[in-house]
């Protein structure tokens, strides 16, 4: 498991560029983004409660996830969909509440819940919303557009950077949206 690729944005567009690394600042989030806060920064949200805290301070999406929607012919590459790290060899959906990821030297993001995907994928391309957005054969939700956390212990992440998880006390609560 490692990092394959770190983002950022200080403006709130859809899409991050790559860059060589991040800082990950304690309690707030990646240096020089606009999601970085220790309230929240998503325009949706502060329109809501601008003294919420940010559970939402980094976006994190696995490199299978991208390689799956390319192969569906869709031309989608790594900070694309708006993640800050893209993951490898890690299934995130499958982690709970709670879990911590630790990357590179010192940084570690804790796990807060799923991203809800929005119509603003499809502006990226048309049609990707239905491929990130589904039900299950019982009807529940399946959002597949990745993982949001806080910084709990701040550092510097670089892609190939390792990248090992820490799972919280049983029983795990899975993952719901934030």
């Amino acid at each position: 498991m490692r990092v394959d690729s770190v983002h950022r944005d200080d403006q709130h567009r859809f899409s991050k560029q790559a860059v060589e690394a991040v800082r990950l600042i304690e309690g707030v989030g990646v240096e020089g983004d606009a999601h970085a806060g220790a309230t929240v920064q998503h325009l949706h949200l502060v329109r809501r409660d601008p003294t919420a805290p940010n559970l939402r301070q980094v976006h994190l999406i696995q490199r299978e996830l991208v390689n799956e929607l390319s192969a569906r012919g869709y031309d989608v590459a790594p900070g694309d969909l708006g993640e800050n790290i893209t993951t490898a060899g890690l299934d995130l959906f499958d982690l709970p509440t709670g879990a911590s990821l630790h990357l590179g030297d010192t940084a570690i993001v804790t796990v807060t819940g799923l991203r809800d995907p929005c119509s603003q994928i499809n502006g990226l391309q048309k049609g990707l919303l239905k491929e990130v957005l589904g039900r299950a054969d019982d009807g529940t939700v399946i959002r597949r557009v990745g993982i949001m956390g806080v910084v709990t212990t701040g550092g510097l992440v670089r892609p190939g950077d390792p990248l090992t998880v820490v799972l919280p006390p049983k029983p795990h609560e899975p993952l719901g949206l934030v």
